[in-house]
């Protein structure tokens, strides 16, 4: 039996939360600053109200807090349970967005999104490890309860926010046919 100076688990979760929440900050920077190829405020908010989610702007800043911030949280290891959460339920938001592609991103599927979503909430449940601000701090951030309070709240959120949206395009697709309708027939 070998000892090292290092425990392989916390890590591994090192490595994990500080790729996931790179890859959650950078997401999040082009929606809220247009960084890194993105739209910022205005060109996301316009997207977010094409695709259903009203007020787009107010959207917009929502998942780009959630992305970013998350994401910067969770690299540190800070308040991991509330980081990975706001995380985990801003990529359902995206989920569901992609969802009537199928499921492989590479015909615009939901496959990155929840699977960002899911290592966001894993590190909500398991915790940041040993190398992290929670840790330095005394886990004040991360309390035992503070996980499925973290949880619930982001699933209220999700089912509130993603219901709205299905509403929104249930209405703009009935708009739609109602135009259609008041058209006359269509020849095939």
């Amino acid at each position: 039996m070998t000892s090292s100076c290092f425990d392989r688990r916390d890590l591994g979760l090192l490595l994990l939360r500080v790729g996931t929440g790179g890859v959650l900050a950078a997401h999040g920077a082009q929606k809220l600053f247009g960084w890194f190829g993105g739209h910022g405020i205005e060109g996301t908010g316009a997207f977010m109200e094409s695709i259903g989610y009203k007020p787009g702007k107010a959207n917009a800043m929502i998942a780009g807090l959630s992305e970013a911030g998350g994401g910067v949280l969770l690299a540190l290891g800070l308040a991991t349970p509330a980081a990975g959460s706001a995380a985990a339920g801003a990529m359902a938001g995206a989920t569901a967005v992609h969802a009537p592609n199928g499921f492989f991103s590479m015909g615009g599927g939901y496959e990155y999104p929840a699977f960002l979503g899911l290592v966001s909430a894993t590190l909500a449940i398991t915790g940041p490890g040993a190398y992290s601000v929670d840790e330095a701090l005394g886990h004040s951030f991360n309390r035992a309860w503070m996980v499925p309070a973290a949880l619930a709240g982001t699933a209220v959120g999700v089912l509130v926010s993603v219901g709205s949206r299905q509403r929104n395009v249930r209405e703009e697709q009935a708009g739609g046919e109602n135009e259609v309708n008041e058209e006359g027939p269509v020849a095939d």
